[in-house]
């Protein structure tokens, strides 16, 4: 069966998931964390690659990035792997394989749908039910971005920063935003956008990427989607937690 294709545009976010081979750990002590992390860094400045929010799950790790070329992300998820597999392998007295095989990877449409997408990764945690809040979980970007933690791997996306006037403002907006619950269709189309690679966003966004791709990138399930859907920052409610069991390997 042929691969599914991964489709990367310069200056377009992306949306990234990679994780372990079998759904097994690859994260085992805190200083795997901050190992990955550091290296994490190195690459994305090597590669001129834009971290914007992260998490680091027991079992897989979610990313979400703006290469400045096509080619950027590829890169660095190369230059990772080929020093933390390494790692692994020797701290552990372990031989093969880490990962289940290629990242995953979907292209996000800037505004609401990025914005859902932050949430999405920083909230995995909860959702996962490790942690109570988004701030008690140390190995995400959340409190940098709610909070003002120093974080030398993130940078400010366009988006985040028109969340407010200053710092502070966008810090108290963006923590706003968690008190909000995301649409489960939304959720759904952004399961489904990662698993076939297919852009995250609307059908306009679509439509320009695959005019600037020249060729056709597919939609997320079979056939043309029934429902567009739109996300309303002010209408909605508060966060539900999701089954420990059932998030911890999916989300």
């Amino acid at each position: 069966m042929p691969r599914k294709p991964r489709f990367f545009l310069p200056d377009i976010p992306t949306h990234i998931v990679q994780r372990g081979n079998n759904r097994q750990a690859v994260f085992f002590a805190e200083n795997d964390y901050r190992v990955y992390l550091g290296w994490l860094g190195e690459a994305a400045e090597c590669n001129d690659c834009a971290i914007h929010a992260y998490v680091l799950m027991t079992n897989h790790v979610h990313l979400l990035v703006t290469p400045k070329d096509a080619a950027a992300i590829s890169r660095m998820m190369q230059s990772v792997g080929q020093r933390y597999v390494p790692y692994v392998n020797h701290e552990y007295r372990r031989s093969g394989t880490l990962w289940e095989g290629r990242f995953k990877a979907s292209l996000v449409q800037a505004q609401s749908y990025l914005l859902a997408c932050y949430r999405y990764i920083e909230l995995n945690p909860v959702r996962a039910g490790m942690v109570a809040a988004p701030g008690d979980y140390p190995w995400s970007s959340y409190r940098c971005n709610a909070l003002g933690e120093r974080n030398p791997l993130i940078a400010t996306h366009s988006d985040y920063r028109t969340l407010g006037g200053s710092e502070t403002e966008r810090q108290a907006a963006y923590r706003d935003l968690f008190t909000a619950h995301l649409d489960p269709i939304l959720l759904e189309q952004m399961h489904a956008c990662l698993q076939t690679g297919t852009p995250f966003g609307n059908d306009r966004f679509r439509e320009q990427i695959e005019r600037t791709l020249g060729c056709d990138v597919g939609y997320a399930g079979r056939g043309r989607p029934k429902r567009v859907v739109t996300v309303d920052h002010s209408n909605i409610r508060s966060e539900n937690v999701c089954d420990a069991q059932r998030n911890a390997q999916r989300c």
